[in-house]
């Protein structure tokens, strides 16, 4: 069987959430099949060497004038069958809607589509025009897909409802956490990263961005008022943010004063998080909504406590008794929980403990393997009809 892989971002610098994914997936069909043929489909970049080389393994760049759309719509069809694959496997969110080769499609999530008053204001214009091609374009290429995988049974139920698939096309494959992300303690590593990215000595670290899902603004005013109660003792570490936009969410919190207690590193590589997450004193994940939360599993695996939200995947993803459960649209509730682990250091050490053995039971190899049997089941489907 060749499958083919759509992995159109994977050799930009900055990789995030939907990117490391697919970079997993292919890193880990690498190690465990060596049997089928592969082919990935990416736009050129800079970071060209982020694919492992494998034998059954080709790397098609394909170019397009048209930008996104273009490239999605009209270049990766046309590369896929010239290709001669048997499945396309689509990895974020949407897909070409007239395909040749039959169509396997990762919906991580379906926020886009719902109508979720707390999104439509906020946002940038690119995350708002991004927004309007996927509800565009993902009910029909979803319709057409041979299998739709998505991530938690959270998410499964959501988008059962939202389509209502009356057949088994639909299922849940949970994401991974890397093998890299584990409690780091060479000092010299830590020293090394520490002085990279110039961090404070006692520190929460928030991983948001602008996306208004992550809460950014709600953290913000939760650590403005825990400063009130602890002047000065802490700071707020978060990585890949704007200036600006840091300075217009502190105004509408009412906390431009605490700008000088808010450590702003830049882009952060994926392989220097461990030594990060691993210096902080709490891991704040307190989304608005999830799918997953791959980052819950992050800083559980490097022995860290976590607060993060009881909505949407992120209960089923923290598990039982492993992390603070608090309402992600009550500052108050996250105040409080950076206040009970602060005080309370017996907690901070259950969950710190409790955490690296709840990360243990997530793999991207268990993803890779569930996904080559998605794969394997579609072929056969096909050379049955």
């Amino acid at each position: 069987m060749k499958i083919g892989i759509e992995g159109q971002r994977l050799f930009r610098k900055k990789k995030h959430g939907m990117d490391m994914v697919a970079l997993e997936l292919i890193k880990n069909l690498q190690k465990i099949d060596q049997k089928n043929e592969y082919v990935v489909f990416v736009k050129p970049d800079f970071d060209d060497t982020c694919i492992p080389n494998a034998p059954n393994f080709k790397i098609v760049e394909l170019n397009s004038k048209w930008g996104y759309p273009g490239w999605e719509q009209i270049a990766l069809p046309k590369a896929a069958y010239k290709e001669g694959c048997d499945v396309l496997h689509c990895t974020s969110n949407t897909g070409p809607l007239f395909s040749k080769v039959p169509i396997v499609t990762t919906l991580h999530d379906i926020i886009y589509l719902e109508s979720i008053s707390l999104f439509k204001k906020e946002g940038t214009w690119y995350q708002k025009l991004g927004n309007m091609y996927r509800r565009y374009f993902v009910p029909p290429v979803i319709r057409k897909s041979k299998k739709v995988i998505t991530v938690s049974n959270f998410e499964k139920e959501r988008i059962n409802k939202h389509f209502g698939f009356t057949d088994n096309r639909l299922t849940a494959i949970y994401n991974g956490v890397g093998t890299h992300f584990k409690k780091v303690t060479d000092v010299g590593q830590l020293k090394t990263i520490k002085e990279q990215y110039n961090l404070p000595d006692n520190f929460f670290f928030f991983l948001g961005n602008t996306d208004p899902k992550k809460n950014t603004k709600g953290v913000l005013k939760a650590f403005t008022d825990f400063n009130k109660i602890y002047p000065k003792k802490y700071k707020l570490v978060m990585l890949d943010y704007d200036e600006g936009e840091l300075l217009r969410l502190l105004d509408t919190t009412g906390g431009r004063e605490i700008r000088e207690l808010i450590h702003l590193t830049g882009y952060v590589p994926n392989t220097d998080l461990p030594a990060i997450i691993s210096q902080c004193t709490i891991f704040l994940y307190p989304s608005l909504r999830e799918s997953f939360g791959i980052p819950i599993l992050e800083g559980m695996a490097c022995g860290v406590p976590v607060i993060t939200s009881n909505t949407s995947s992120m209960p089923e993803v923290a598990g039982d008794g492993t992390a603070l459960m608090v309402d992600p649209s009550k500052p108050i509730q996250i105040t409080e929980a950076m206040r009970n682990l602060i005080e309370d250091k017996m907690l901070a050490k259950v969950l710190s403990e409790k955490g690296i053995e709840r990360a243990k039971d997530f793999s991207w190899e268990a993803m890779a393997k569930n996904v080559l049997e998605l794969y394997e089941d579609v072929h056969r489907e096909l050379k049955s009809n």
